[in-house]
């Protein structure tokens, strides 16, 4: 990894450190001004609202444009949102914040996916720099949320004063100027020429390629795995008595296994397929997803979250690997665009299907479903084997 792939893998990292930073804190004042769990997860959805609206203009605006613009507007979009909390820690301006953190974070990846896609040569360059981009988040995911909680327990007067928070969201709003002045040197790839007698196209027109369906759906399944893992075991934790820490360590078990996995996979990258990998997934979440639920103790359900997280983990790399070498170069931003898009409208839905369905069929009824659907769902991923890949 040479030093300009670790800048881009540090300015991911504090971009996003500013969104799930003010994803902590801006729930946390709501509930303290003593808005209810409905609107907290209204105010929780807008994080991941903008994203995906917003997805599909920022890929091809980072095919028009490269790598630096969309990261200029990604940062001054993050400040602006951040410092808002800040100057104004009210319910409707933290609204704001949640879009325009949201938002910039979804352009900024999409950015920079789109620039080490491009400049990785080979498939296993390919493999080996998107398992290193993909730790940026599990970083960034305990970097933002730690530092916002540090700022509001012991900046204010008294913990919990509306002072930490202040300070919470105005250590938020210098992260990512970090990222700007990591990213502001880094030489942009030579565009892509297009030809002038090209048929125009629209980003739905990539969906014409069923392998790309083929693998956008794969992505989906494994994705809902993490969304119901995440949703799911608080609660089972719960109905079992364990403590608040002790779901938060399985929960954190779950994450630094998936970030393990990503720092071993460029060790391995010449060695793994694609297909094989993401097949290899499905068939062993489906799995644990059956067995979680008979799982009785807090052991086993740690134990079982780790294999998850290995499991899911090594997923990512593996489908940004494809889905660059299934992709004409010059339509790679629009690509990554549908993809976070699928992922972003997951998040803000799923939530809602999973409280419904955990109450029609009960929680080890939702885990049985769903490595069911993944189960199933790994028909697709088999598909791609016959797939011939080329890096571009």
């Amino acid at each position: 990894m040479n030093a300009a792939f670790a800048r881009l893998i540090a300015a991911q990292i504090c971009l996003h450190a500013c969104m799930t930073g003010v994803r902590l804190a801006a729930p946390l004042l709501a509930l303290r001004e003593g808005y209810s769990a409905l609107a907290v997860g209204f105010l929780l959805a807008l994080f991941a609202l903008t994203q995906v609206f917003l997805a599909l203009p920022a890929g091809r605006y980072a095919d028009r444009h490269g790598l630096r613009r969309p990261v200029f507007i990604s940062v001054a979009l993050a400040v602006v949102g951040a410092a808002l909390g800040a100057v104004f820690p009210v319910y409707g301006v933290l609204c704001v914040s949640a879009l325009l953190t949201g938002g910039a974070a979804g352009l900024a990846v999409i950015s920079l996916q789109r620039h080490v896609g491009r400049a990785a040569e080979g498939a296993t360059r390919l493999k080996q720099v998107f398992s290193w981009l993909a730790v940026g988040p599990a970083v960034s995911n305990f970097m933002g949320p730690f530092l916002a909680g540090l700022m509001i327990d012991f900046a204010g007067s008294t913990p919990n004063a509306i002072a930490g928070y202040r300070w919470a969201f105005a250590v938020m709003a210098t992260l990512p100027l970090l990222t700007w002045w990591l990213v502001h040197k880094v030489k942009e790839l030579p565009p892509l020429e297009v030809a002038p007698n090209a048929v125009k196209t629209t980003p739905w027109d990539l969906l014409a390629d069923p392998v790309l369906r083929r693998l956008l759906l794969v992505n989906w399944f494994l994705s809902s795995c993490w969304d119901v893992h995440t949703f799911v075991v608080p609660i089972i934790g719960h109905e079992r008595g364990l403590s608040a820490s002790t779901i938060g360590t399985i929960l954190g078990g779950f994450a630094i296994a998936a970030a393990l996995v990503r720092l071993a996979m460029p060790l391995l990258a010449e060695r793994l397929r694609e297909w094989a990998v993401i097949c290899g997934a499905m068939w062993a979440a489906a799995v644990l997803f059956t067995v979680y639920p008979l799982l009785s103790t807090a052991w086993a359900m740690g134990i079982c979250s780790i294999l998850l997280g290995l499991t899911l983990g090594s997923v990512q790399p593996m489908v940004m690997s494809t889905l660059h070498q299934i992709t004409p170069a010059h339509r790679h931003g629009e690509a990554l665009g549908l993809r976070l898009m699928t992922i972003n409208a997951s998040s803000v839905l799923m939530p809602m299907v999973f409280g419904v369905a955990s109450a029609a069929v009960g929680v080890a009824g939702l885990f049985w479903a769903t490595a069911a659907l993944v189960g199933g769902g790994s028909r697709a991923a088999w598909l791609l084997k016959n797939v011939k890949l080329t890096s571009h």
